[in-house]
């Protein structure tokens, strides 16, 4: 794990625009002294635009109801993590997802079926935050159980390369969510950075727990894109304009124009549950 962790608090340290470090900044102060980190990540982060994008992080937090005051969000993000706001900052938009350090760290590893958090962080991120030392060490050390929980979870096959397996792990975990990605998703992420996955790619493997277990697939897909859901109707209390974002996405799928009637915005989670049919159907989601 010594490798593996010496390359992830590498890439974690890599600089980032100004303008991503400020926006994270800004979002560990709006939730304050529980702040622990802020990790940037997806595809704005590969494709190093941001104007006219939505950005991605995650906030790590130290506790829930230190982070809300308020029960329910608290319960919320525990029951079903995480919880997902949207915010601006300096003429950019993003979307922030909240996880204690705790479940930070045990979402990155083995004992998690679900795929959410390790299937992203075994992806490259930045931390782009952090509130001390100890902050900082702790996101590296959840980080680095990603990858070799991702490799573990696919199991690898007899006469496969490293790359191969990478692109046959992160097809697995896109097949387990509900996302607007193609089939071939997971091979254009590792062939945008074959050299990070190479690299990565030994001590990644050596690093797979003894408790790692292969397969499960089956049920990995059931609990993941029942998961989605009920994500996704959360989102609609805590994402402002949850409904909206949803619209958005289905037009910029599908190439369609809805627009919100007043009673979806009086009810964001009913107008999630009345948008998902078409949001399924224009391919904005899997």
């Amino acid at each position: 794990m010594t490798a593996l962790r010496d390359l992830v608090a590498e890439e974690l340290a890599l600089p980032v625009d100004p303008r991503v470090a400020g926006m994270a900044a800004a979002i560990a102060a709006e939730r304050g002294d529980s702040s622990r980190a802020v990790l940037f990540y997806g595809s704005c982060l590969r494709q190093s635009e941001l104007d006219g994008l939505m950005l991605d992080f995650y906030l790590v937090v130290s506790d829930y109801r230190a982070t809300y005051g308020k029960t329910w969000m608290a319960t919320a993000n525990r029951l079903v993590p995480p919880n997902v706001f949207y915010f601006e900052h300096a003429g950019l938009v993003a979307k922030y997802a909240v996880l204690s350090e705790a479940d930070f760290h045990r979402l990155n590893g083995p004992e998690t079926s679900n795929v959410s958090v390790w299937a992203r962080f075994a992806q490259p991120s930045r931390l782009v935050w952090a509130a001390d030392a100890r902050a900082r060490d702790a996101a590296i050390d959840a980080i680095s159980r990603a990858a070799p929980t991702l490799l573990g979870a696919a199991g690898r096959v007899d006469g496969e390369t490293s790359l191969d397996w990478w692109r046959r792990a992160f097809a697995l975990t896109y097949s387990a969510e509900l996302r607007a990605e193609r089939k071939e998703r997971g091979q254009s992420v590792v062939d945008a950075d074959r050299e990070r996955y190479e690299r990565f790619g030994s001590a990644a493997i050596a690093a797979i727990p003894a408790s790692a277990s292969a397969g499960g697939w089956g049920w990995r897909r059931l609990e993941g894109k029942s998961l989605s859901v009920l994500r996704l109707a959360k989102a609609s209390f805590t994402f402002a304009g949850g409904a909206d974002y949803i619209a958005w996405k289905i037009n910029r799928h599908a190439g369609t124009r809805i627009e919100l009637k007043p009673w979806q915005r009086r009810h964001p989670l009913l107008a999630g549950l009345s948008l998902l049919p078409r949001l399924i159907r224009s391919g904005a989601i899997r």
